[in-house]
């Protein structure tokens, strides 16, 4: 139970392979504590060495007790998932892929005495996929909803984007994070006193990579212009955890306060 007034929510940002999962087993708990977070959500579609998530790396985060799992353009990319959705019950994909899609786009939780709606949506601009409009689809979304807290991930490529649509639902949800670029943005804020909103709110990952993934490759890529597959990075010397801390009002609902969190570490620490 919350021990104080707020009810606090901790967003983590992309998972990016064995890196990601590492770090998190070793520092999630200090952050809990620190924070004080009665719930957790993590993207976790970059989790599965950086594309895609799996049976066993689900459940490994269900042990560390996230609470909820969004995704986004990589949601499918292991294929023995795509028949198990239906056991994925903390996980959300992107609301406005096809309906036919496996999967859920909101599920509610409830935690605490609150009811709690998790929602995923992907952006159109230099996205690969031909997903509906994300301002339609969380139009029709909130217009069903009933909760007393609403966290929508974002997992948009352009900035422009993605602060176009926290604006539009700035008082009718109550966090807003950006996934996908893995690069935190220093933005955190509160649009109103009913939204917290980032643009980007990063990676949990190798800090010496290119986002996530090892930076050798990456640089080659570029200078060389030919196909390479990227992975994150096998013996990272610094980790980091990106995240977003949001403090609700237990009385009202209204967000009483916002924080980024961006934390280092090296191998030993």
């Amino acid at each position: 139970m919350p021990t104080n007034s707020t009810f606090n929510i901790l967003c983590l940002g992309d998972i990016v392979g064995h890196p990601g999962r590492a770090i998190l087993q070793k520092k999630l708990g200090d952050i809990v504590t620190e924070f004080d977070i009665d719930f957790i959500v993590a993207n976790i579609e970059n989790s599965a060495a950086g594309f895609g998530f799996n049976s066993k790396l689900y459940n490994e985060f269900v042990l560390m007790n996230m609470d909820a799992f969004t995704s986004g353009n990589h949601v499918y990319s292991k294929r023995e998932v795509m028949d198990k959705f239906s056991v994925f019950d903390r996980l959300v994909r992107p609301i406005n892929f096809p309906d036919a899609h496996p999967g859920k786009g909101l599920r509610v939780f409830e935690k605490h005495g609150k009811r709690i709606a998790v929602i995923n949506a992907i952006g159109r601009v230099f996205m690969p996929q031909l997903p509906h409009c994300p301002f339609e689809q969380m139009d029709v979304a909130l217009n069903q909803l009933e909760a007393d807290i609403t966290i929508l991930d974002f997992h948009a490529e352009t900035t422009s984007e993605k602060q176009a649509l926290g604006w539009y639902l700035n008082n009718r949800v109550t966090v807003m994070f950006g996934t996908h670029t893995h690069v935190q943005t220093s933005d955190a804020r509160l649009l109103s006193k009913n939204t917290a909103y980032i643009t980007d709110v990063g990676m949990c990952g190798a800090y010496d990579s290119v986002i996530g993934m090892d930076k050798d490759i990456s640089v080659d890529k570029f200078i060389t212009q030919l196909p390479a597959r990227h992975q994150p990075v096998k013996q990272p010397n610094e980790y980091c955890i990106g995240a977003l801390v949001t403090r609700v009002n237990l009385s009202n609902n209204s967000v009483s306060s916002v924080q980024s969190i961006h934390r280092v570490y090296n191998e030993t620490d």
